[in-house]
């Protein structure tokens, strides 16, 4: 029998599982319920809620809605959503993520406080550390009337002038060590008479994901990452799975595991990002025996 282990911390974060839940609570009264945008970035969760009839919508037909019930996601909104729902008489169920509340709220105290003028320096420049496009970030955007710069990399610095003051936010689900590289580099490209300022606003729930991957990946054989295409947090934790135990695969769902002809006789470990389902990580663990049946 192969020896499968499915890695205990791998799996939704609490603002998922918020979300999801929130969901199902909604779905289960019967009513039409809408999500803005996908509740999680994975394939086979969204189908599952929408067979349990959630309806996901863009910010477009979001606009166009009346006297609904719309679920916001975990990865938090702009204040224009909020005033589009005021406007439509639009229900939300806001299951925005605490630790992104608290993110937006301190950006926009931030903000607030460079526009006033109570630092005495309105050309300070408040900088994002996330995925352009990314949900969360332009949630972080509607928090400072777009005014912001948004980096991915180190190769994205060019974008900020060194001889002004900085404020530099980052996005919840970015890697910790890609945080402190970027505060290293801006440190040292600061004019003299320049203010820098960084806040570590990164969600320790999602940041310890990696550690524990390397930890997994070290002691399986072969590791099987289980994700939907979509998820950044996915992406970022299957590179770093792949880097420590090259016998890392990328799969989406159960029947991918066909074609990837393993070796039942090493040990197989299986994990996910924050946005797994444990159900979807199962499945795959029952494909693998069924396969050795065979």
């Amino acid at each position: 029998m192969a020896d499968i282990e499915i890695d205990q911390k791998s799996g939704f974060c609490f603002g998922v599982i918020k979300a999801i839940s929130k969901a199902e609570e909604e779905l289960a009264k019967g009513e039409p319920l809408y999500c803005l945008g996908d509740i999680v970035h994975n394939g086979q969760e969204v189908q599952r809620l929408t067979d349990l009839g959630l309806i996901t919508i863009s910010h477009e037909e979001f606009k166009k809605l009346r006297n609904v019930k719309v679920l916001l996601r975990a990865h938090g909104e702009p204040p224009s959503t909020y005033k589009i729902a005021r406007q439509n008489n639009i229900e939300l169920i806001d299951a925005s993520c605490p630790v992104v509340l608290r993110l937006q709220k301190r950006i926009k105290s931030a903000y607030e406080t460079e526009k006033t003028g109570t630092t005495g320096n309105q050309d300070s420049q408040i900088v994002i550390y996330g995925k352009v496009g990314h949900a969360e970030v332009i949630g972080l955007l509607g928090q400072v009337d777009e005014n912001a710069i948004v980096i991915e990399s180190e190769a994205d610095l060019h974008k900020i002038d060194f001889t002004k003051n900085i404020k530099l936010f980052s996005q919840t689900t970015k890697p910790l060590d890609g945080f402190n590289k970027l505060v290293k580099s801006i440190s040292e490209k600061m004019a003299p008479d320049a203010v820098f300022e960084y806040f570590d606003t990164i969600c320790r729930q999602v940041a310890n994901r990696m550690p524990n991957i390397a930890t997994f990946a070290k002691k399986n054989d072969i590791v099987l990452f289980v994700s939907g295409k979509k998820s950044s947090n996915g992406k970022a934790l299957y590179a770093h799975s792949k880097n420590i135990n090259p016998n890392t695969y990328f799969i989406t769902k159960p029947n991918e595991v066909d074609d990837l002809k393993l070796d039942l006789t090493k040990k197989i470990g299986i994990c996910g990002a924050t946005s797994t389902p444990r159900w979807l990580m199962e499945a795959v663990a029952d494909k693998i025996e069924q396969l050795e049946k065979k």
